[in-house]
């Protein structure tokens, strides 16, 4: 196929020897199968700010570190050169995530660096050498979705035993090879020490998982793990090898919380409505 001009530079320079085909196009960015020497891998073409559609990255930013406070008060401002900060930032962000949560034995696309707006990484393939389907296509038994939910509680919680949450996780963006769940799509992880919505974002993240996989192990839906994990990462307790029950119960004199969480429930099912009718209209598979 023809070579993209955003991957033109990666093939002068030798990263990218062919472009085969695109994967996806989606309203982030749009993903390319390409061969690098041996290796099929895969290149992700972040799109141009005004081209996307992530209303909400003011919230995802905040309490990340920009460098210096000339670059923060740009980047506020909205300038060209706040722009293009902003721009290194988001891009930034995904690379630095999949370095950390493959130092930390989470599974995600191998990362081989970000060039330009390019993030070249592994192709996640099933033994067939197809490419492997996100969640959402996935049918599962109750064994599996039971093993599975277990795989990516525990990926979370390493992921916020390092001070990240993902943010933005859900059946869409998790894909399945032959190992099980392989986590995907991180430029909005939110450091979890600094954002004012870090627990929002970490218990949206585990209750989108959850609710996915009590379709096909119902009992799944009454646990409350991001109501446990924040409570041990808050008081400092929370380890690699902190094993987690599902189970808590709130302090004595705290507010009903669960009501609170009801109508949250209520909201995210709406939203994720949303995001489905969004990503059946929006992404395109090749």
């Amino acid at each position: 196929m023809k070579t993209p001009a955003r991957l033109i530079p990666l093939v002068e320079d030798g990263l990218i020897d062919e472009v085969l085909r695109p994967l996806m196009n989606g309203k982030e960015a749009a993903v390319y199968v390409v061969r690098s020497g041996d290796e099929i891998r895969c290149a992700k073409v972040y799109k141009d700010m005004d081209k996307r559609s992530f209303k909400k990255a003011a919230l995802y930013r905040e309490g990340r570190k920009v460098g210096n406070s000339r670059r923060a008060r740009a980047m506020e401002k909205g300038s060209k050169f706040g722009r293009e900060k902003s721009e290194e930032a988001w891009q930034n962000a995904e690379v630095d995530a999949l370095y950390r949560l493959a130092a930390a034995d989470i599974r995600v696309p191998k990362p081989y660096g970000c060039f330009d707006g390019v993030l070249l990484m592994e192709l996640v393939t099933l033994p067939d050498g197809q490419v492997a389907p996100r969640l959402n296509d996935v049918t599962l038994d109750a064994e599996q979705a039971l093993k599975d939910h277990a795989t990516l509680i525990e990926s979370i919680k390493r992921m916020l035993c390092i001070g990240l949450i993902h943010g933005d996780l859900s059946e869409f963006n998790v894909l399945v090879d032959e190992h099980g769940p392989v986590i995907i799509d991180l430029p909005q992880a939110v450091d979890a020490a600094a954002n004012n919505n870090a627990f929002f974002m970490l218990n949206r993240d585990i209750n989108n998982i959850t609710q996915y996989y009590g379709q096909y192990a119902p009992e799944l839906l009454e646990t409350r793990y991001s109501p446990e994990m924040w409570s041990l990462y808050k008081e400092g307790r929370l380890e690699m090898n902190t094993e987690l029950t599902g189970e808590f119960a709130e302090p004595d004199g705290e507010a009903d919380v669960d009501s609170v969480m009801e109508e949250i429930q209520a909201v995210l099912s709406e939203e994720r409505e949303r995001v489905a009718r969004a990503n059946a209209e929006d992404f395109e598979d090749f």
